[in-house]
């Protein structure tokens, strides 16, 4: 009987695994879809080099993108969205290496005053080249 839960469980995690890296693609908002238009995902990476990163773009609640070039971005989907993102707002991002990584938190400002309306935990970067 242990055999069978285990066997079931094991299979349950590897599609959930499964399901998780494919979810940004399968549920798009219209923005992001539209930010992203005609542009191929890849294989995630859990970090990105600081020093690569040419600009940053908030597209809405569940999407950052870190471009890297024309060609290719860099998008973050924190996990379960951030209600405080807005493409008016700006991050603002701590970390002790040189790299963003998933897992590190983004701090949402105002960016002409002080205000800071909450924060994010990243996920992973999904590669979107053109």
């Amino acid at each position: 009987m242990r055999m069978i839960f285990l066997a079931s469980a094991t299979i349950l995690a590897a599609t959930g695994v499964a399901a998780a890296a494919q979810a940004p693609d399968a549920a798009l908002t219209p923005k992001v879809a539209e930010a992203l238009a005609g542009r191929t995902a890849g294989k995630p990476v859990s970090c990105v080099r600081l020093r690569d990163v040419r600009s940053t773009q908030i597209v809405d609640e569940s999407a950052i993108i870190y471009k890297l070039s024309n060609k290719r971005w860099l998008v973050n989907f924190p996990a379960g969205g951030c209600a405080s993102l807005r493409p008016d707002r700006a991050l603002v991002t701590s970390t002790p290496s040189t790299s963003l990584c998933r897992g590190d938190i983004a701090r949402v400002i105002d960016p002409p005053t002080p205000i800071e309306y909450g924060s994010c935990g990243l996920g992973d970067f999904v590669p979107y080249t053109r």
